[in-house]
């Protein structure tokens, strides 16, 4: 039933109880751990004594405090819900603290160079042995076998090699990568589907498991049908744009003052356009009866429908075409998307509180459940804010605490 999610019945996420061990860092790692600490994880980010995760340190921008304290918007993004734990796993005591941490643990995630942990004593046969229900995800560029394995990676990288620059930007311009880090933000979501399928093996058979999940992976898992045209044609598609390869017309169209989106993607929705538009003489025309022939005749369509849209206001023209029952949207900035009546009702722009920086604005969770929502529970943590708290659950006294800090350990 549409709205049923809003009105959960528990106020406990799906994953209330599940344990996470979060060695992660940058994006990858930490966004795939936030997804499953909004499900109701305990997230347990281990960090770095004094340095932390290196996105700590990535600003402007960042939220800034009434005592000159900030916080790096780019961290703030995806590290809410967690609890930081620093320890140093350069040291063996700091190691064998995290397999403390781990040897109760649900889940473990890592971005590590592969192998370094394996040297640490910390690869998954190390912590499995002590907890054979572990689930242990390691996220890399390549994967952890193959004649890349070893290399680093980056996602403007794997943008370019796993296809999908090859595939964004104007026809005739330079290759453009996505706006956003898709090759860390895609992989993250593919681990997670990941975590919970073997959690949902664990539940029914018994027993955890490795999970490897690469940036590279999910970049060609991700050409979908663009790799579909490819194995059926032999040929490599090309740049468009903003348009589609197989409608039109399916783009976006330059108005007095800015651009419209145009989805006329059936031929129903073609003839709304053309009616819209007052030009039924497009419908008459033998180039443009099908989409087939719209495809064919793609340049000479764009071309009248560019003319014919360029003097429309874009408000002007986007209320023309959806009175006409045409797709259409204007092309939104982030004020737009956050100032959008659909984010309001779908509580999309979310706020917590943070204790140095007031309040925190961040995109809300998109996982709606009925009985069990995600949530919101508290703000991004501060570097080592939660060390105290879980060394004590693992059964060390204030003396011991103070005396790791003392050497470095935490």
């Amino acid at each position: 039933m549409v709205g049923e999610a809003q009105k959960p019945d528990e106020e406990n996420g799906p994953l209330d109880g599940i344990t996470v061990v979060d060695a992660s860092r940058v994006l990858v790692g930490p966004f795939c751990t936030m997804q499953l600490a909004d499900l109701g994880a305990d997230v347990i980010k281990v960090e770095r004594p004094d340095v932390g995760d290196q996105t700590r340190g990535w600003y402007p921008p960042q939220f800034d405090g009434p005592d000159g304290d900030g916080v790096s918007a780019y961290y703030a993004s995806v590290n809410r819900n967690k609890r930081s734990v620093t320890l140093n796993l350069k040291e063996e005591h700091g190691r064998e603290l995290l397999r403390e941490l781990v040897s109760d643990a649900d889940v473990f995630v890592e971005n590590f160079r592969v192998g370094t942990l394996e040297e640490w004593g910390l690869g998954y046969e190390d912590l499995a042995e002590e907890n054979p229900e572990l689930v242990y995800c390691s996220l890399s560029g390549y994967g952890e076998w193959g004649p890349y394995a070893e290399k680093p990676a980056y996602d403007l990288i794997m943008q370019a090699e796993g296809g999908l620059m090859s595939i964004t930007g104007e026809a005739d311009g330079a290759p453009v990568r996505v706006g956003v880090a898709i090759a860390d933000i895609g992989a993250g979501m593919y681990a997670t589907q990941a975590i919970l399928a073997a959690l949902f093996h664990r539940e029914l058979q018994g027993g955890g498991q490795k999970v490897d999940v690469s940036l590279f992976d999910g970049q060609v898992a991700w050409m979908s049908y663009m790799a579909s045209y490819y194995f059926a044609t032999g040929e490599s598609p090309g740049r468009m744009g903003s348009r589609h390869p197989t409608i039109v017309p399916y783009q976006a169209f330059p108005t007095r003052d800015g651009y419209v989106v145009v989805a006329a993607a059936s031929e129903k929705l073609w003839r709304n356009l053309c009616l819209a538009l007052d030009r039924d003489d497009l419908l008459e025309d033998d180039r443009f009866e099908t989409n087939t022939d719209r495809v064919e005749h793609r340049n000479t369509l764009e071309e009248i429908l560019e003319a014919e849209l360029a003097d429309y206001q874009t408000d002007a023209l986007v209320a023309l075409l959806e009175d006409n029952d045409v797709p259409a949207r204007a092309v939104s900035d982030m004020e737009d998307v956050f100032d959008h009546p659909q984010v309001e009702a779908r509580g999309m722009h979310q706020q917590v509180t943070h204790p140095t920086v007031g309040t925190i604005d961040m995109a809300g969770s998109p996982m709606n459940l009925s009985r069990t929502p995600s949530t919101i529970r508290s703000h991004p943590p501060e570097l080592g804010e939660h060390t105290e708290t879980l060394l004590a659950e693992l059964g060390y006294s204030e003396r011991e605490i103070e005396q790791l800090k003392a050497d470095g350990i935490v």
